[in-house]
């Protein structure tokens, strides 16, 4: 016979269901603004902001996908909605043939310009607008552990891919 789950705490179970609903209420919200602001998808924005902060605008397929905590395959059908519009550009990898390097281009730098300020706008409004400073930095402390620990055991989609010594 399995032991039973322990059961969640009140306390637990309250910031469960308030961390649910808050992604609830705030992601549609964020969808709507870039779709209208940007015509991008929630997925294609994370995708040019990470590629908009890395270095020289660039990154592996895999390491964007880990990132994004999205499939490899889904992934490639963004990027090839994406590449299609200009924003970004696909090439082999330099240092390893089998992987692909995704590139910002300019005309995807504007695109984010473009959504940024109104993204910001939302973000602000819905989810730090009743927190103060030390809120936010104990959210992002509380949140930054939960996500450390689920990178630990990730779905294939959000797990690092393997370095491949050379």
């Amino acid at each position: 016979m399995t032991d039973s789950p322990k059961a969640l705490t009140p306390t637990q179970l309250q910031a469960y269901l308030a961390f649910t609903e808050v992604g609830s209420l705030v992601r549609p919200a964020v969808e709507k603004q870039l779709r209208d602001a940007g015509e991008l998808s929630y997925i294609q924005f994370q995708l040019l902001a990470r590629l908009g902060d890395a270095p020289a605008g660039s990154l592996r397929m895999t390491d964007l996908a880990d990132g994004v905590v999205y499939s490899r395959s889904g992934l490639t059908y963004q990027a090839q909605l994406l590449e299609r519009r200009g924003l970004i550009v696909r090439a082999p990898s330099p240092d390893d043939e089998r992987s692909t390097v995704v590139t910002i281009t300019e005309p995807g730098r504007d695109a984010l310009a473009v959504v940024f300020p109104g993204h910001i706008e939302t973000v602000h409004q819905l989810l730090f607008a009743p927190l103060d400073d030390d809120d936010a930095s104990d959210l992002a402390r509380i949140l930054g552990r939960v996500s450390e620990r689920l990178r630990t055991a990730p779905p294939r989609s959000a797990s690092r891919a393997p370095v491949i010594p050379r």
